[in-house]
């Protein structure tokens, strides 16, 4: 039997006004807004449908503004009827799967992702550095580079093609100089406020850790493909993996081909933005992927996945 698969982006999954309709439209969409505001703090509503992207780039910020608009979308998914089989997340959206599948409420996923977003800022502002994504190296070269050069690690396995490094300033410009110099089409500097996913950002890490370990996570309703490990994680594993994921590599290329040998045919993307999409057919093109961000497209999905 083929399997549909929830998949949650991460940082750079942004838009202005995004989950504005869908808060106008359902009820349940505007509670996740509401209760992620009480949980992290902030105006959620208010940061998500009226501000302008500058006011949303910034790390602490914007985890929980697009944590909060996967809920809602996913809110949305729900009253239609529609549950997945599995579910993935590309590093912050980890959060928002777990969310998904009941380990998690939204309340306490959008206050846990506020205090990671304010974690990962201040380890940023402590030891600064760089992220930059390598186009059309192997893995494998990517990885020599990044052993050969003190100070960059791979941050994110996005698809065959395409990794993300991260590390000290220097330390990525001359992976990304070493990266062209073999044959690589492109070195790009990514706009983020530190090395995410490296060693770096420990600092985040150790301030998260208590945080985590408060939890009390439920047995997921459906399987977590966790990105860290690229397999299926239980309730006692996630707390831990949560710390590990802030300086692990995101092996997003990895989870998705073990998604698609286990049976999935298709991605369903809940947020703003498309990024996993063009990811997931890039790592496989027989796979259905399916965005969904707009009551039209919520539409769509519905037709798609009923059939």
């Amino acid at each position: 039997m083929s399997k549909v698969a929830f998949c949650f982006p991460g940082q750079g999954s942004l838009e202005p006004g995004m989950g504005r309709e869908f808060a106008e439209a359902f009820a349940s969409s505007r509670e996740v807004y509401r209760l992620g505001s009480e949980a992290s703090g902030l105006d959620l509503e208010k940061l998500c449908f009226d501000s302008p992207l500058e006011e949303m780039v910034d790390t602490e910020v914007q985890q929980p503004a697009l944590v909060a608009t996967s809920l809602a979308i996913l809110a949305a998914l729900r009253e239609r009827g529609l549950e997945p089989d599995v579910v993935v997340g590309h590093s912050v959206g980890e959060f928002s799967a777990l969310a998904a599948v009941g380990a998690l409420g939204p309340a306490e996923t959008i206050g846990l992702v506020r205090e990671r977003g304010l974690a990962m800022a201040q380890a940023a502002r402590e030891r600064p550095g760089a992220m930059a994504a390598i186009l059309g190296l192997e893995d494998e070269e990517v990885e020599k580079l990044c052993r050969r050069i003190v100070g960059v690690w791979p941050a994110n396995y996005n698809c065959p093609g395409q990794v993300v490094v991260s590390g000290e300033h220097e330390a990525v410009d001359e992976c990304c100089a070493e990266a062209e110099s073999i044959g690589a089409r492109r070195a790009v500097r990514l706009k983020v406020s530190g090395a995410f996913h490296s060693p770096l950002v420990a600092r985040a890490a150790h301030r998260l850790r208590p945080a985590l370990e408060k939890v009390r996570f439920a047995e997921p309703l459906a399987p977590f493909m966790s990105t860290v490990t690229a397999r299926i994680e239980p309730a006692q594993r996630l707390g831990s993996l949560l710390v590990d994921q802030l300086t692990a590599p995101v092996r997003f290329t990895q989870a998705a081909s073990e998604l698609v040998k286990d049976g999935v045919t298709t991605f369903v993307e809940i947020g703003p933005g498309n990024v996993l999409s063009g990811l997931v057919r890039r790592i496989d093109r027989s796979v259905k992927t399916l965005s969904v961000n707009t009551l039209e497209s919520l539409d769509r999905a519905q037709e798609a996945l009923s059939r």
